[in-house]
């Protein structure tokens, strides 16, 4: 599968990571729906050149009708790509900012992938979905943050499963800090910026990454063969070094995709 001629949805893409996955897929050839979860958010996309090619749509993924209605609305969605995501530093352990961001980033994401399973059986399609350094370790200022990409982490091990039978191929993207608005305060501070680069070996460059590097990579992983890639997470980072603190990631994320 490749990503030209495909039609691809990506949640989450009016900025940031998922702008920018929604844009190389445009740019490959894919006929590419993005969403975004407000009006305001829909019309700052608009404005941006690399999105004329890309159809927006409003959808807020916690809302399991307009999930359901947007993503059953078509029969032939190839693609779908998870990156609707929210983070709220320093707020999130009080268990209402908790649970909203959980409802987003990981409950959003099952509520996707299950609106698209039947559709996605019928093309032997795929998803992706996206997790994030903090899957593997854990944050003192974003634990509700780090549970959920916890969870997509693993729920995109169990999709793969549950869905192989149907000829689903599931797979997760794991970025590292990436300069997108959800990162602006952290980028903006630097008593809390400066360790992460310092632990980050090619972080020498004394910035984060940009966009342009995991955009690429969903539709990379549609190049594998059918049936040879599923339930993996791709790290796409500087290649960071966790502190003493932090858990080492499986070794499973250091191999490199065939």
């Amino acid at each position: 599968m490749t990503a030209g001629s495909r039609l691809v949805l990506v949640t989450g893409a009016t900025s940031g990571i998922g702008a920018a996955i929604a844009q190389a897929f445009a740019t490959q050839g894919a006929s590419v729906t993005a969403t975004g979860a407000t009006a305001a958010k829909l019309e700052s996309a608009r404005a941006k050149p690399g999105m004329h090619p890309v159809t927006l749509a409003q959808l807020d993924v916690r809302d399991a009708a307009a999930v359901n209605s947007l993503v059953q609305g078509r029969c032939d969605w190839d693609v779908v790509v998870n990156c609707a995501g929210v983070i709220r530093r320093g707020v999130e352990y009080d268990p209402v900012a908790f649970a909203e961001v959980l409802d987003i980033n990981l409950t959003g994401t099952m509520r996707v992938c299950a609106a698209a399973h039947a559709v996605l059986s019928r093309q032997r399609g795929c998803i992706v979905n996206t997790a994030s350094m903090l899957s593997f370790c854990g944050s003192g200022q974003v634990p509700g943050y780090s549970a959920s990409k916890g969870g997509v982490a693993r729920l995109t091990k169990s999709l793969a499963i549950a869905y192989a039978a149907d000829g689903i191929r599931v797979n997760a993207v794991a970025p590292g800090w990436i300069a997108t608005p959800l990162t602006q305060a952290l980028q903006e501070d630097p008593a809390r910026s400066g360790p992460i680069l310092a632990r980050t070996p090619m972080g020498h460059t004394r910035r984060c990454g940009r966009t342009g590097a995991p955009s690429g990579k969903p539709a990379g992983l549609l190049r594998y063969r059918r049936g040879t890639s599923s339930g993996r997470w791709l790290p796409l980072e500087l290649t960071h070094r966790p502190s003493a603190r932090a858990s080492q990631p499986p070794s499973t994320l250091r191999r490199t995709l065939p």
